[in-house]
């Protein structure tokens, strides 16, 4: 067969659909025809065609079902990827709270890969330091809570004593055997509990590496998405950003604060009163205390019932010790730590925590206030001035 010539053949790419023929390929072979007409040097791939006619039945039918089948999907990518979405969205947020220290020692001639080492290694040898000094405690507590647990057993069953008359009033002994009964064998009961606790680690661990890249890589991060934004609203997006950056690197930090001082000044009462397991409740007030609004109110019920095991005055004691550090914390703590930046009003910032709460859990009610705080500025700082000029 002898290899054609002409414009058809200039067309064709001598490495693809080899061998050519002007015979076999008919039609086309005229298309390739304009093309080699068409193909210059300065645009080898020819101009631009028309744009398709975004009016006709075809484009619009098939532009509505795309768009169907793509909303559908992207539904069942988001259902399906749930829960590591929400372990990439905690990251995120802690990238972002911890972006303010990083940033301070970047602009203290630190390189930033330096300053991401020293603050990850700060933050493990605290949360180390930490560990080493609560976890033989709070061992010696629960082995001292198990061993108890027969003597708590004799007294709810003894209708002379304090735990005994609790019992015959509102059943504790029922309902714990309850409890305990609908969670299945002892068997399935510890894995389960095994397979929970696997759970958290390794999801404690993505977010930690997570965490550490969107850290070391948040400038460029950063810059990637002004850039999705169109240049003529970019300037103002970055300001509008930038700040929403620094409230919830604010808060995140702040909260911490606030968190730790609860868990210091819960340990130091209950070892004042001599209230058991002093160690493991300050831990627990100190975690709770994170969740905004509810956490510490769960965290002042918890230790109260501790105490009601040493006696009543005690009790009453820690109630109001849970109060009064309730109002110090609202009105003295919060507002010297984490400051008035935020500025979310007391109704939404309770909203907001039960909705996040119902949504994301934990997760949910901890990142729900700078969520609403950068929610809020939006619409202050762009829905607003468009319905005033409307």
């Amino acid at each position: 067969m002898t290899s054609p010539s002409g414009p058809a053949a200039e067309a064709h790419h001598p490495l693809v659909g080899q061998p050519h023929s002007d015979t076999d390929e008919g039609t086309v072979a005229e298309a390739e025809a304009e093309a080699a007409e068409i193909s210059t040097p300065e645009q080898p791939l020819g101009t631009v065609g028309k744009r398709l006619d975004r009016r006709s039945p075809f484009f619009i039918g098939m532009t509505a079902a795309a768009g169907v089948a793509v909303t559908y999907g992207l539904i069942q990518l988001l259902a399906g990827a749930e829960q590591i979405l929400v372990l990439v969205g905690l990251a995120l947020f802690l990238a972002i709270g911890l972006e303010p220290v990083v940033s301070w020692l970047v602009n203290h001639r630190f390189p930033r890969w330096l300053a991401v080492a020293a603050v990850f290694v700060a933050a493990l040898a605290v949360l180390g330091g930490f560990l080493a000094a609560a976890i033989p405690v709070i061992v010696e507590q629960a082995t001292a809570l198990v061993d108890q647990a027969p003597d708590y057993v004799r007294q709810l069953q003894d209708h002379t004593t304090f735990l005994g008359r609790l019992n015959d009033r509102f059943h504790l002994q029922q309902a714990v055997q309850s409890a305990f009964s609908s969670g299945g064998s002892l068997t399935s009961g510890v894995l389960g509990a095994g397979k929970a606790v696997f759970g958290v680690v390794t999801d404690a661990l993505v977010v930690i590496v997570l965490t550490i890249y969107f850290v070391a890589d948040l400038p460029r991060i950063r810059t990637t998405m002004y850039r999705l934004i169109p240049h003529s609203r970019r300037p103002r997006a970055i300001l509008i950003g930038d700040d929403i950056f620094a409230k919830v690197g604010g808060y995140v930090l702040g909260n911490l604060a606030v968190s730790v001082i609860a868990g210091v000044l819960t340990l130091i009462w209950l070892l004042v009163f001599g209230v058991p397991y002093a160690a493991l409740l300050a831990v627990a007030v100190a975690v709770l205390d994170l969740i905004p609004v509810v956490g510490s109110v769960i965290g002042g019920v918890l230790i109260s019932v501790v105490a009601l095991t040493v006696s009543l005055p005690v009790c009453l004691a820690t109630v109001g010790f849970a109060l009064v550090y309730r109002l110090a914390e609202d009105y003295l703590l919060v507002p010297k730590i984490i400051g008035t930046a935020l500025k979310v009003p007391a109704l939404i910032t309770v909203v907001a925590v039960l909705v996040g709460g119902a949504l994301l859990g934990i997760i949910g009610a901890l990142v729900a206030i700078p969520v609403a705080a950068a929610i809020l500025l939006l619409v202050k700082e762009v829905l607003y001035p468009r319905l005033d000029q409307a």
